[in-house]
């Protein structure tokens, strides 16, 4: 009898984390903070699709956009990671400590990819 109940739990944990998939969702149902991000850094680009990681803790976002940019945002609309192919990140998006000393060292590189971390930030150049 058990291992019949170990067996059930363990099939219905499975079974809960091969239905938790990326799916589509519309731009209104992002988080605000993350609609108000997209509008003041991205205004006039048209997004191509938003999807939603249904994780069962806490929800993860992507949106990407036409010209390439893709964004993650937390359940809270924080921004977790930029990643661009022409390394066109607005510059007020990463913190001026971080780009001045980007600048300081690789002056001709351009920044494609960024990534906030809890305690940490990354910065990926071309």
């Amino acid at each position: 009898m058990k291992r019949i109940m170990i067996l059930m739990a363990s099939l219905m944990a499975f079974s809960a984390i091969a239905r938790a998939d990326d799916r589509p969702v519309t731009f209104n149902q992002l988080p605000k903070a993350a609609q108000i991000f997209i509008n003041d850094n991205y205004s006039g680009e048209k997004i191509s699709f938003v999807t939603v990681d249904d994780d069962f803790i806490r929800p993860e976002y992507q949106v990407v956009m036409a010209n390439g940019v893709m964004l993650e945002f937390d359940n809270g609309g924080r921004l977790e990671k930029i990643e661009s192919r022409n390394g066109d990140i607005p510059s007020g998006i990463i913190p001026v400590q971080i780009m001045e000393i980007v600048k300081g060292h690789y002056p001709d590189a351009d920044v494609v990819e960024y990534e906030v971390g809890r305690k940490t930030y990354e910065v990926k150049l071309s």
